[in-house]
């Protein structure tokens, strides 16, 4: 079988299929135009995010046996459409589940505890202790919307901070030893943190709004390792002026391209603006999934999926 490679990962992918006998095409700069041009040569396409692999596409790729997607959602798929043409689809949501859990409690923790304000305040010559006293996360209700492997990874890395953790999905019958499935109505009723590890869906697409949120019954912390079109960030940014949400980690942003390779098309937005100067605000650049260890996770992950095939 021949794979073409649309974005550069791992060197063991690479590596591992060809120990198993595939041959391997790298094209990591051409065009989608470009590409759709050879596509009918492969058998197999790896990609993360670099363009949306959507109708057109797949029809140039007459010969094409799976799509395998290096990272957990699949919004940039036709997915429908590769299904009725028999396509096979592989992600790797098991590869990147520890490197998330680990970046959303960083998030969570830091921001209970300022240490992004105290940090920048010592650097700027500022010794405040009583307005950098922290709060505790033992004791607090902790809400997870979207409990699969990045839901349940996060509950798991919660086990001994003596804090109630719930959660909420739309299957049924998911919870387990870490967390307890309750409805939504109850887990904005309870949660004082708020961690959402959804994909991008019709379901979900700015599914955190004003009206969501007034739903919370106390003020809530807020992290977002998801999607950033989940957000509605003028809404986010209404909620931490008033005090409703408490702090806010958001490791993707609602006008991040769909490639997640950059932010802007165009003009930095009035209500974004007012988040960069915030001080119960952190931010990352998409990075949740992205550490050392899970980038080789990740290629294993799919190797083991294509090799099954």
């Amino acid at each position: 079988m021949k794979i073409i490679h649309l974005d550069n990962n791992h060197p063991l992918l690479i590596e591992r299929l060809e120990k198993a006998g595939f041959e391997n095409v790298e094209n990591y700069t051409d065009s989608k135009q470009e590409i759709e041009k050879i596509i009918e040569d492969f058998d197999g396409v790896v990609i993360r995010s670099r363009f949306k692999i959507d109708r057109a596409f797949i029809d140039a790729a007459k010969k094409l046996k799976f799509i395998a997607r290096v990272g957990a959602g699949l919004e940039s798929i036709d997915t429908e459409y590769a299904e009725e043409k028999k396509i096979h689809l592989f992600n790797a949501p098991e590869g990147n589940r520890d490197a998330v859990g680990e970046h959303a409690l960083g998030m969570l923790l830091s921001l209970m505890n300022k240490l992004n304000v105290s940090n920048r305040e010592i650097r700027a010559g500022i010794w405040n202790r009583e307005g950098n006293r922290g709060v505790e996360l033992g004791g607090k209700t902790v809400g997870i919307i979207g409990y699969g492997n990045m839901g349940g990874a996060f509950a798991q890395k919660l086990q001994g901070f003596h804090c109630d953790v719930i959660c909420y999905d739309i299957l049924e019958g998911v919870d387990d030893k870490n967390a307890e499935q309750v409805t939504l109505r109850e887990l904005q009723k309870k949660a004082d943190v708020l961690s959402l590890h959804t994909p991008w869906t019709p379901l979900t697409d700015k599914l955190i709004d004003a009206e969501f949120i007034d739903a919370f019954h106390k003020p809530f912390w807020f992290i977002n390792t998801a999607r950033g079109k989940s957000v509605v960030t003028k809404d986010l940014v209404a909620a931490l002026r008033s005090g409703k949400i408490l702090g806010a980690g958001l490791d993707v942003l609602e006008y991040e391209k769909s490639s997640f390779e950059s932010l802007f098309a165009s003009e930095i937005p009035t209500e974004f603006k007012e988040l960069l100067e915030m001080d119960n605000v952190i931010l990352s650049p998409h990075v949740a999934g992205w550490s050392t260890e899970s980038k080789e996770k990740l290629a294993l992950t799919i190797v083991e999926k294509i090799l099954e095939l």
